[in-house]
């Protein structure tokens, strides 16, 4: 073998980290794992799910995910945001709750599916078409705006608290530096609980009563038309929210990973994973672009880091002591968190329409967005019989239905 060939297998294997012991394999794979946490766990925090079940969900999910794209992407799947008004709204439903928003998210796991068959057939490129800047920018604007209201609820309980974890938020998101400043939200929460409980403001009882190794609350999903086709169809923002990651990921570690493993993967991997997170009382999950830019500050792409901190989300889920301590956190000081969160939602929706140059000097442009917005933010709701069976599309479902058939059908 040539030396020139020597070479660069050995900058390979420095890229990929090969070059670790095992022990800083692990210790990376723990700065993963703290760099989910704050997320992960603040989805079940505002929604009502267990802590250790979406803990221990995402655990499982990462290492399913990384089964089936043959473990060469270095991703980790955590709670999706994305779905947070539909639970919400499907929970608030006397009829239903959130056994029944989970069987919504079940269905749009598989939605995943029928994406990645198309990409495999068709090819990714055809398939993204469907899915341009004017129609993704505004649907991510219309989840974040959507969740605004959410915030204040929470944040209102106790001003002071919501305005210490903001402050705290911002400080480390425009000042932090180095590996501190990709953990706002965790931050964020620290700060927020610490200044909670010098006030006065935090009840230990539920850590009390909890035992230290445990079985995670597992609930089994629902289904019903009217609650799926209020939750499922999300997935068409978060599905064009995945492709982003991937790209993304791909990017940071300077591998095309749209043709190995394939797009068509990817896809299978994060779908079936929010199904089974839903299936046994998890959240959605999906790639998580904190973790990505902990690969871009590291430069260790190595994919085996991802799956350890996957076994010690299982381990944190597994621990009922921790996920009531977790449960402890003050609802004010999340709602603080959240005002940033799901702006910056919001914001990135926006900042897409600018990075693609979206020119909203045409019509048509104008058109898609304004309705996206209108409909996914004013409530509208369209019923739909079919025979004994009812129900409706509405929200942010409805506006990216009609934003995708607007985008095809008004002219260029």
């Amino acid at each position: 073998m040539s030396n020139e060939n020597v070479t660069v297998e050995r900058l390979e294997a420095i890229r990929e980290g090969d070059y670790l012991p095992t022990s800083k394999k692990i210790i990376l794979g723990i700065q993963h794992t703290f760099t989910m946490f704050g997320a992960t766990v603040l989805v079940p925090l505002i929604t009502g799910l267990d802590i250790s079940v979406s803990l221990f969900m995402a655990g499982v999910g990462t290492l399913l995910f990384h089964f089936l794209t043959k473990g060469v992407v270095p991703a980790f799947l955590g709670s999706s945001f994305a779905f947070i008004a539909p639970i919400l709204a499907v929970a608030a439903l006397p009829e239903f709750g959130l056994p029944y928003a989970q069987g919504g998210i079940v269905v749009a796991g598989l939605i995943y599916l029928v994406l990645a068959g198309l990409v495999y057939a068709f090819g990714p490129e055809k398939v993204v078409n469907f899915f341009p800047p004017i129609v993704t920018g505004p649907i991510i604007m219309v989840i974040g705006l959507k969740l605004a209201p959410v915030a204040i609820d929470m944040a209102k309980g106790n001003w002071m608290l919501a305005i210490v974890s903001f402050v705290i938020v911002t400080v480390i998101s425009i000042y932090g530096r180095g590996f501190v400043k990709v953990l706002p939200v965790l931050c964020g929460l620290i700060g927020g609980y610490i200044f909670a409980l010098l006030t006065g403001n935090v009840d230990f009882t539920p850590v009390t009563n909890a035992s230290y190794f445990g079985w995670p609350a597992f609930t089994m999903a629902k289904f019903n038309a009217q609650t799926i086709m209020m939750v499922a169809p999300v997935a068409i923002a978060t599905m064009v929210e995945h492709i982003g990651d991937v790209l993304a990921i791909g990017a940071t570690v300077e591998k095309d990973f749209m043709k190995t493993p394939g797009l068509h993967r990817t896809l299978l991997g994060d779908g079936l994973a929010t199904s089974l997170s839903a299936m046994f009382g998890g959240p959605a999950n999906t790639t998580y672009s904190e973790n990505t830019g902990v690969l871009a500050l590291t430069r260790v792409f190595n994919p085996t880091i991802m799956r350890i901190a996957a076994c010690f989300a299982i381990i944190l889920g597994i621990v009922p002591k921790l996920g009531s301590f977790i449960s402890t956190i003050p609802s004010p000081v999340v709602g603080g968190i959240s005002i940033v969160l799901f702006g910056m939602i919001a914001s990135i929706g926006g900042r897409t329409l600018v990075e693609n140059k979206v020119d909203f000097t045409k019509s048509r442009n104008l058109l898609i967005s304004a309705v996206i917005l209108v409909l996914g933010l004013g409530g509208a709701v369209v019923p739909i019989n079919m025979g004994t069976m009812g129900f409706s599309i509405e929200g942010m479902a409805l506006a990216a239905i009609v934003g995708i058939i607007l985008n095809k059908v008004l002219p260029e």
